[in-house]
């Protein structure tokens, strides 16, 4: 798709999973899918616990071969349903295929609940057998669950009802952010077209994107009041049945992150917050030459940037540059995205807003959706997403049961994108006033992952701890916002009562509660990993490719190990938080 100012932006080709919705490829791969189902409970159930370990070996494969056929099926759909929420043909598609699939995989509920039940000596036993030892990472994260294993009527249940419970929940939430439209300069705009003219030279403009996001969302406080608290609700009816101690405990579980370390993790950032976020902003306001900054000019262009459009085909130049200079097969894997289409870049009516890198399947190869714009932060975003998903081709042979990686390690390849290519652009760049745009930009982008997201996280906490009391009117859920914004954020910021609704549109408390902390736990991450990059460049980018390659196959201990790193080191958030802390010095 042509744009002016930007060049021609790329759309996807999806014809690598299936040519349209209609492809008999699909309905073929789904009877296969249901067929292969009925086969293993046929063969397995009832028995897993008296096979041999070549036997349960056998019966593993098969089963991740049933999950990559279903993984391509379901990515396929939920591709079609992200390229435009609003064409109710894709909303329509998209839950057909989420409830075959759901129906098929009813089948095979009784793989991972009798595996939790094998007794760990006898399982120990049989991980001796080399064709099943590969895949004892993923036993160890299925077994990791059985303490909060239901009966296996109830396990069935949850399933089943599971596309008309939260996952209803999602998609009326994706389909109403998509849907709407904000009236603004006689033009009627998109969430994410609004969000952007955040960053907007103009201030005009961006305190009118700020009204206009207020006005849109908070005519629709109640449906999303209603949304945010159904879904807690129904996390807490779970939570309560599966025996979890807090909110947070399943998701860290999943990661395979001890809750030690999360604590850990949002305690430093949250101490670090007068010498990060509030001294920053205090800067900035002085370079717009007040005390205070509205909050709708956080993410403002400073006074002297230019705010020059970034054509596409400089940002890719930019990003596989920045790839190449640390390893020529992290960019080679990289340009693979731009010459097959597998980006998808234009912000178009109806599109998920922001940005991901899914996976899909290891048979296949990931795609990338983004709402490219041209700014500086959208180049940053490419190379965020871009790292996404060279991870995600580096991962693949690990297969579809050990390829996805915890989220503690998820965002660690996507913001190491990021630190390659910031560093890239601020070693071409000799004016000093032109390094001060860049590091500030960089800055409030570590800000927007650190600070940010662990306030985020903050607010999820506070609102799924209020929700186990009763539920939280809209009102109540804008002042817990507003409580831990303002917290973050400092006293330089101000906001208005049209800031208290701005919780609604954040998808991740909708679709992954507590996923946020992730992103934090990878901006501090690749802090120190870049620092050990610095400190020692022989033979580190190979190192790095070695540890994304290993997928799920290891536990993030052992993952950064090579590195000499440990996440478990209660100094260890405070390193990466230090390197924040010394570009606000560069810029005081």
């Amino acid at each position: 798709m042509d744009n002016p100012d930007l060049g021609s932006l790329p759309q996807w080709n999806l014809g690598d999973l299936y040519e349209s919705p209609a492809a008999p490829g699909i309905e073929g791969d789904l009877a296969k899918a249901e067929a292969e189902a009925k086969d293993l409970a046929r063969r397995y159930q009832g028995k897993l616990s008296t096979l041999s370990g070549d036997e349960l070996a056998e019966a593993v494969k098969s089963y991740e071969a049933l999950q990559d056929v279903l993984g391509r099926v379901g990515s396929y759909a939920q591709l079609v349903y992200a390229g435009n929420m609003s064409d109710p043909e894709n909303g329509r598609f998209y839950q057909t295929i989420q409830e075959r699939i759901t129906d098929i995989t009813a089948a095979v509920i009784f793989f991972t609940l009798e595996i939790n039940r094998i007794d760990e000596r006898a399982l120990q036993e049989k991980l001796k057998t080399p064709e099943l030892a590969r895949y004892a990472p993923w036993f160890e994260a299925v077994r990791a669950f059985k303490d909060h294993q239901l009966s296996d009527e109830a396990e069935r249940l949850l399933h089943d009802k599971s596309v008309v419970g939260r996952a209803a929940w999602n998609r009326l939430f994706d389909e109403t952010i998509a849907g709407m439209r904000l009236p603004l300069d006689g033009q009627e705009l998109t969430v994410d077209q609004t969000l952007n003219l955040l960053t907007n030279r103009d201030g005009a403009k961006r305190k009118a994107a700020a009204g206009a996001l207020s006005t849109g969302l908070g005519a629709r406080a109640a449906a999303f009041a209603l949304i945010t608290n159904t879904l807690a609700k129904d996390k807490e009816i779970e939570d309560r049945w599966r025996e979890f101690a807090r909110p947070v405990s399943s998701r860290n579980l999943g990661n395979q992150v001890e809750d030690e370390v999360v604590d850990a993790l949002v305690g430093a950032v949250t101490a670090a917050y007068p010498r990060l976020s509030h001294r920053y902003y205090k800067i900035k306001a002085g370079w717009f030459g007040a005390d205070k900054l509205d909050y709708w000019d956080r993410n403002a262009p400073l006074p002297e940037d230019s705010d020059r459009k970034i054509p596409w085909e400089e940002a890719k130049e930019i990003v596989l540059g920045a790839y190449g200079a640390f390893s020529p097969e992290l960019a080679a894997i990289g340009k693979r995205f731009f010459d097959k289409g597998w980006i998808d870049a234009p912000a178009q009516p109806g599109k998920a807003p922001g940005a991901f890198a899914h996976p899909v399947t290891p048979s296949a190869h990931p795609y990338i959706l983004l709402n490219y714009y041209g700014r500086t932060r959208d180049v940053m975003t490419l190379a965020h997403e871009l790292g996404h998903g060279v991870h995600q081709v580096l991962a693949g042979p690990q297969g579809a049961l050990l390829a996805d990686t915890p989220l503690t390690l998820a965002e660690t390849a996507s913001v190491f994108g990021e630190m390659l290519t910031f560093r890239a652009l601020l070693a071409r760049e000799k004016d000093a006033k032109c390094r001060r745009i860049l590091i500030a930009g960089k800055v409030e982008d570590m800000l927007n992952t650190v600070v940010r997201q662990i306030a985020f996280h903050r607010f999820e906490t506070r609102l799924h701890d209020e929700r186990r009391k009763s539920e939280l009117p809209a009102e109540k859920i804008g002042e817990i916002w507003l409580e831990t914004q303002k917290e973050s954020l400092g006293p330089t910021l101000s906001f208005d009562d049209g800031y208290r609704i701005f919780w609604a549109y954040i998808p991740h408390f909708i679709h992954s509660p507590f996923y946020v902390y992730a992103y934090a736990f990878g901006d501090c991450l690749v802090n120190s990993l870049y620092a050990a990059y610095q400190a020692a460049p022989e033979g580190f980018a190979k190192k790095y490719l070695d540890m994304l390659a290993a997928g799920g196959s290891k536990r993030h201990k052992a993952l950064l190990a090579p590195f000499g790193l440990d996440a478990a080191d209660p100094k260890f958030w405070g390193r990466g938080l230090t390197m924040i802390e010394g570009l606000i010095d560069e810029l005081a």
